[in-house]
């Protein structure tokens, strides 16, 4: 079979995507049977293109890189996203736009279409799975296809597919992690003996934290991951305001010290549990052992600990981040789809 596919948001991750794909593209057809053309790509800002015989990736890819700009190719079109997803009418949609945590837009609208017009999809972008993954489910078993969204936990290191899939019959009793690499750096780099605005300007220097870092010094990123994971492991209902939330703001070069004495040190953690009928979420900082294995995760790196019935603790460790590391988790995905339709 031979996919057509289109990527929505051509920033980070979708350039990121694009990257992988275009480099592997014979890797993946001798190793999984695999191909595809990229049909559509849909930026308002870089530029959208459509051939419904394939663009030449590579060829865009270099204009990219050169240009910043996508307008002057002769793919080039001037319809919106929506328009430009129904009309592609694409088998798998990568939709990689920025995360909304008030309302999910434009993703959610990007994906209501996808999907309702009989699209697979695949995300990294984490407001609509937050808000809407009933109502995105529901879609997509009305029009028989599917909904992946690896990416929107810990980027390309294993997470919701671990535990869905590899880890299917376990019972999850709690889920507990460092979900920020932002966060987690700035942390090591106290430890080093920075101040908080030091170690945040050396976070902003380095492109691990934004020129605006509240939603991840405050821990509005790791609160809505927090609230993934709830409704997904625990079957919850629960939004990101429900979500108990303290960042790393307060945390002084003094408490770093004094956990530093008490062989420990302090982590922004997401935790997940169950509490007789209910479950759950908070994100706060807390002093963690350094013998813990959370607690020797340092830098810019991810950490979750599943407790779990059937195999004690299972901890996964890897980048949280990075385009092609996010690109990986739609790769994945897309091959999962693929997987599905090879053995029918």
């Amino acid at each position: 079979m031979l996919w057509k596919i289109g990527i929505v948001g051509f920033g980070n991750v979708g350039q990121g995507l694009a990257h992988i794909l275009n480099r592997k593209k014979e890797i993946l057809k001798r190793r999984y049977d695999f191909e595809y053309i990229m049909t559509f790509i849909a930026d308002p800002v870089r530029g959208s293109l459509y051939n419904e015989n394939g663009l030449d990736l590579d060829s865009v890819l270099k204009e990219m890189a050169l240009k910043g700009s996508l307008k002057n190719r002769p793919e080039f079109t001037d319809k919106g996203t929506l328009e430009l997803i129904e009309m592609a009418k694409a088998d798998i949609v990568a939709e990689a736009t920025i995360t909304n945590f008030e309302t999910g837009e434009p993703g959610l609208s990007h994906m209501r279409k996808a999907l309702s017009i009989g699209s697979h999809v695949v995300t990294s972008n984490k407001g609509p799975i937050a808000l809407a993954l009933e109502e995105l489910e529901s879609i997509a078993k009305e029009n028989h296809v599917c909904l992946r969204y690896e990416g929107v936990v810990l980027s390309g290191t294993p997470c919701i597919n671990m535990v869905l899939e590899c880890m299917s019959g376990c019972d999850i009793k709690s889920v507990a992690g460092i979900v920020n690499g932002t966060t987690n750096f700035i942390l090591s780099k106290m430890e080093e003996g920075y101040d908080y605005p030091e170690a945040l300007v050396e976070a902003q220097k380095l492109g691990y934290a934004e020129t605006d870092p509240t939603s991840d010094v405050e821990g509005w990123d790791s609160a809505i991951k927090a609230a993934i994971m709830a409704n997904v492991f625990f079957g919850a209902k629960i939004k990101v305001t429900d979500v108990a939330r303290q960042g790393i703001t307060k945390i002084t070069k003094e408490d770093i010290v004094e956990a530093n004495k008490e062989g420990k040190r302090i982590k922004l953690i997401a935790e997940v549990r169950k509490e007789g009928d209910g479950v759950y979420a908070s994100v706060s900082p807390v002093a963690i052992s350094k013998s813990h294995v959370l607690g020797s995760v340092m830098g810019p790196i991810n950490a979750v600990t599943f407790a779990t019935d059937h195999l004690g603790e299972v901890t996964i460790i890897g980048p949280g981040a990075g385009r092609i590391e996010t690109g990986q988790a739609l790769l994945s995905d897309i091959l999962a789809i693929h997987r599905c339709y090879v053995c029918k």
